[in-house]
């Protein structure tokens, strides 16, 4: 019966080191996010004041 604790102690603990680092993980994924949001804000703001100018991404690559 001992043993049985013993290894439920163990098991209890890793699962809450690892509820830890998930909660961390969605943390920084929230952070992120907003990150990535803000610059592609950024990015169109930047395109729309460019006014008349050609978007690369419209242009077929010197390749073709």
């Amino acid at each position: 019966m001992q043993h049985l604790e013993e290894k439920l102690a163990h098991l209890l603990r890793s699962v809450d080191d690892l509820s830890d680092i998930v909660a961390a993980q969605q943390t920084e994924i929230d952070r992120l996010t907003r990150r990535v949001e803000m610059l592609m804000q950024r990015e169109g703001e930047r395109e729309a004041s460019a006014g008349d100018s050609v978007i690369l991404a419209d242009q077929r690559p010197p390749h073709w």
